[in-house]
């Protein structure tokens, strides 16, 4: 469960009764577009159902039976958020606000690069500085994902930028290979792996190019900085040089 602090209140009336339950804002959101998909005791700061949340007066049990066919919290609880209305206070959406800000940044700073410097990724203190230009509003109800577009076509008049993938060669060598791959395979999707004769590995991960940076940190740890890498431009260009 989580704290009252993090909780908003669902709000549905329904046949001249008020019924509140308390939730966790993202989580409201996913239950009422349908897309959510976790353990909704996680996400709840109460297994019941109020009258008032906010003096924790509940509901004729009566009444509750008669909208809901159930008295099972944990059956209504969904229903409310669906069918009612989220209350969300000014701090509350200042804090979702900034959360899903933060998340946008991360984001576009993880698939984003510079097409005018041979693709090198955007530091997110550059696109945070890039989007504060812009005067781009995040909309703390709507999904992260949803306004990657806009937020773009906002960066765009501002600094460089487009969405694309790498795909990275990495050649290990045989006394790294066998820890050193399994962590590599992890960081991305990988299209192709070769085991050589003496030992060493080499494999091919296509991941979004704004990442770049925080995988050769990885490689280069788990090689102790032996393993070589270069940039797949086509098919034909699949090995280390």
């Amino acid at each position: 469960m989580i704290s009252l602090d993090e909780a908003v209140t669902a709000r549905l009336e329904s046949h001249g009764t008020r019924f509140e339950v308390l939730v966790d804002p993202d989580a409201a959101l996913a239950i009422k577009r349908g897309e959510f998909e976790g353990d909704l005791t996680d996400v709840i700061a109460a297994e019941d159902v109020f009258e008032d949340a906010s003096r924790g007066d509940r509901p004729a049990e009566s009444d509750v039976k008669d909208v809901f066919d159930t008295t099972d919290p944990l059956e209504i609880i969904p229903e409310v958020i669906r069918r009612g209305e989220i209350q969300i206070t000014a701090e509350q959406r200042r804090e979702m606000q900034e959360r899903k800000r933060r998340q946008l940044i991360n984001t576009i700073a993880r698939n984003a690069v510079n097409p005018q410097m041979d693709g090198a990724p955007h530091p997110p203190d550059r696109i945070e500085s890039a989007l504060e230009e812009t005067k781009f509003r995040v909309d703390p109800m709507e999904r992260v994902e949803t306004q990657i577009d806009d937020a773009l076509d906002a960066l765009r008049p501002v600094i460089p930028i487009r969405f694309e993938e790498v795909a990275i060669a990495v050649q290990v060598p045989p006394e790294h290979a066998g820890s050193a791959q399994a962590k590599i395979r992890e960081f991305g999707d990988l299209v192709r792996e070769e085991w050589q004769n003496d030992g060493s590995w080499i494999g091919v991960v296509e991941f979004p190019a704004g990442m770049q940076n925080d995988f050769y940190e990885l490689v280069n740890e788990q090689s102790t900085g032996t393993a070589e890498t270069r940039v797949v431009r086509d098919e034909d260009d699949l090995k280390t040089r």
